[in-house]
């Protein structure tokens, strides 16, 4: 079954991380890959929120705005996209990742449209 696995973490987290403590996060995150092999259907880590760009529809028509949607304890840092045999084992590999994250485990649905 396909999971989506959204990394949230604290907005300064990395920032704040010594050269040492970013280093062995990417050591946990290299220990997760190689836990899910070819599992791994996707990954990517995601800019901060001020790079970010909002669209939203006012009175039907869409508004492009600049910067983060709200004030937030935490911010969405990346994603995982994982096939994996079921919810126990997925949870298992997530352990690997770094303790300060947040993670949030959905499983995918399949909204196929008709050809």
């Amino acid at each position: 079954m396909k999971y989506f696995v959204l990394i949230a973490h604290s907005p300064t987290g990395w920032h704040e991380m010594t050269a040492d403590e970013q280093a062995d996060a990417m050591r946990q995150h290299g220990d997760f890959h190689r836990a899910v092999g070819s599992g791994m259907l996707a990954g990517e880590a995601l800019a901060d929120p001020e790079a970010a760009t909002t669209l939203r529809h006012k009175d039907g028509q869409p508004t492009l705005t600049d910067g983060p949607f709200a004030e937030t304890a935490e911010i969405i840092g990346g994603f995982y996209l994982i096939d994996a045999p079921d919810l126990d084992t997925l949870t298992d590999w997530c352990r690997l990742l770094p303790k300060g994250y947040s993670l949030e485990i959905r499983p995918c649905i399949d909204v196929s449209v008709p050809a």
